[in-house]
């Protein structure tokens, strides 16, 4: 594959200062979407919800969890899941039975112990991939299914970076614009932290604007250190244990059905932006036990549940350095900043606006990634059951924007557009007739997927 032909595998061929830079450019690439979920949540629980330093430090760990259990081989970050989000909000309105009149902080506990059990279904998951083979399961998934899904997982996230590109579109331009110009000119080592690069480069800009007394359109302060100030430096993660109740649990475990699906396209975006056949070794089966055993001992210290981040493969494609290490790196950072709230506010501050400027990069990265699965596949679209998946696929994950909410006993859950798009992309291709694909038997079109079986056999075939 000619574009893994400047790829870095061994990042310290690099040297130590800048694989040390490499993974700050990681940290501050999940940073703001991790942080976020937990800000979320304290909105549905009135201020009583998730800590920012717990969610760090479980990501962090997390991220390390993950990296043991799949044989340190897949550069994958393990941040916040957003998938949750419908969860916790309905955990925080539940005001009967048990729930009568508990304080928020007392209700957050439940919602944890039902993540936890999410978690433990991912290995039911995994058990099965490990008994019947990885073939068999891969059959359900061919390029049709894995490249509008792929798709979807970067356009999804498009409206968020419009949505904090648009709080002030000038500091918005210069991250972009950073990005674009260190990628393109850049030379040694600027041309692979391009990511970093803009986030500095911006805030600059940032503190710049700030200290003139420029404000954002809607009037309010380009940068706000409120949090800096009043955070101390050094501070242990406020864990609390989760408590397990049944209707919490119904509430949130059947999210996992949405976050397994996310994480099986999550591990296909991987393996094709680095070449390698992460789905055969170490296995798809490892690394929803390692997403799964993440999530539900996050969640058991009071943290939320963790995904596969697709901020960080786009990361990966920007900078071609593929070398786990460097996520490893930048797990210990978000680990070491847990510790220490002020440096995590600070972090913090950077301004919406950047983080749109930026993103606008990234997700658009994961999206370009899905639309060569399918050119490099040669996916045949003059086939009406081709066409038909790919179109329910991409409307379903890009049309379920709030996702669907149903009622099962009682209790509102809500599937992600992404988990809708996966499951009806599977189902089609399952009983539509003319199901030729055969995982293992076209080498050059698996390994153009990053899931072949032999990722460096080269064939004509």
């Amino acid at each position: 594959m000619s574009k893994q032909q400047d790829a870095i595998r061994d990042a310290r061929a690099l040297g130590v200062p800048k694989m040390l830079i490499l993974g700050l450019q990681h940290m501050f690439a999940m940073f703001g979407a991790t942080i976020l979920v937990p800000i979320l949540v304290n909105v549905y629980f009135e201020g009583e919800g998730l800590s920012i330093q717990v969610t760090l430090i479980c990501a962090g760990l997390g991220t390390l969890f993950f990296h043991l259990c799949s044989k340190l081989k897949i550069p994958a970050f393990l941040g916040s899941s957003f998938a949750f989000l419908g969860g916790f909000q309905t955990v925080a309105q539940l005001d009967r039975g048990i729930f009568a009149g508990m304080t928020m902080g007392e209700k957050l506990p439940y919602a944890c112990g039902g993540i936890v059990i999410a978690g433990l279904f991912y290995l039911v998951l995994a058990l099965v991939i490990k008994l019947l083979g990885v073939k068999k399961v891969m059959r359900f998934l061919p390029p049709v299914v894995t490249g509008p899904i792929i798709i979807c997982i970067g356009l999804s996230l498009a409206p968020s970076a419009v949505s904090n590109a648009s709080t002030n579109w000038l500091l918005a331009a210069i991250a972009l614009g950073t990005i674009i110009i260190f990628n393109i000119w850049g030379k040694g080592m600027f041309k692979i932290i391009p990511i970093l690069m803009g986030v500095l480069i911006s805030y600059g800009a940032a503190l710049i604007m700030n200290g003139m007394g420029i404000t954002n359109p809607d009037g309010s302060v380009i940068l706000n250190f409120a949090g800096v100030q009043a955070a101390s430096w050094v501070g242990l993660p406020p864990f609390q244990i989760c408590k397990f109740d049944v209707t919490a649990i119904l509430v949130m475990a059947p999210i996992a059905l949405a976050t397994m699906m996310e994480h099986i396209g999550d591990m296909s975006a991987i393996s094709a932006t680095v070449g390698e056949n992460f789905i055969e070794d170490p296995g798809l089966h490892r690394t929803l036990a390692g997403d799964g055993l993440a999530t539900a001992l996050s969640a058991l210290v009071g943290g939320p549940a963790n995904t596969t981040y697709g901020e960080n493969t786009g990361v990966l494609e920007l900078s071609k350095v593929y070398d786990p290490k460097v996520i490893r790196l930048a797990a210990v950072y978000a680990v070491v900043l847990s510790f220490i709230p002020k440096m995590a506010e600070i972090i913090g501050s950077i301004p919406s606006a950047i983080i749109g400027g930026v993103s606008f990069m990234l997700y658009g990265m994961i999206s370009a990634i899905g639309v060569r699965n399918v050119v490099e596949n040669k996916v045949d679209f003059t086939k009406s059951r081709n066409l038909i998946i790919a179109a329910v696929i991409l409307v379903s994950g890009l049309g379920f924007g709030s996702g669907l909410t149903f009622m099962i006993g009682g209790t509102s859950i809500t599937l992600t557009g992404l988990a809708i798009a996966a499951i009806a992309g599977i189902l089609l291709n399952a009983v539509l007739p003319g199901n030729d694909y055969v995982f293992g038997a076209n080498p050059k079109g698996d390994q153009t997927r990053g899931v072949a079986l032999r990722p460096n056999v080269k064939t004509d075939k």
